[in-house]
């Protein structure tokens, strides 16, 4: 899988979640499913990463300014690196407003990863 690919995560019409890979309990992964599921927890194998994701996760109005989120203990150009890596991975939607940019997390990606780690399968 390539840095510019995104991981595809699907939303039903009804609401209902769509992991982009089955439960790893249905059986034995498959190439594409396991490349798709590494790159997800990849990005947010780095601390930096996943408390980036965390702070835009649990942000009033499901959103984030990178403003508001860049104290984590890293330089502003670094926080733009592990961001980037973030939306690569399909985790992380941005908008650019201003000279702000606004970041959410992707639509209904916890519960898709949720889904993917279910072991009830």
């Amino acid at each position: 899988m390539s840095k510019s690919e995104v991981v595809e995560l699907r939303v039903l019409e009804e609401g209902g979640v769509v992991p982009c890979c089955r439960p790893i309990t249905a059986g034995e992964l498959s190439q594409a499913d396991a490349e798709k599921m590494a790159a997800m927890f990849k990005a947010l194998s780095d601390p930096v990463r996943l408390r980036l994701f965390s702070k835009v996760a649990s942000h009033p109005g499901g959103e984030a300014c990178v403003c508001d989120i860049a104290d984590v203990g890293v330089s502003q150009p670094t926080v733009s690196h592990h961001l980037k890596k973030l939306r690569e991975a399909g985790l992380l939607t941005s908008e650019r407003r201003g000279t702000w940019v606004y970041y959410q997390v992707a639509p209904s990606v916890v519960a898709a990863m949720a889904a993917m780690l279910d072991l009830r399968g």
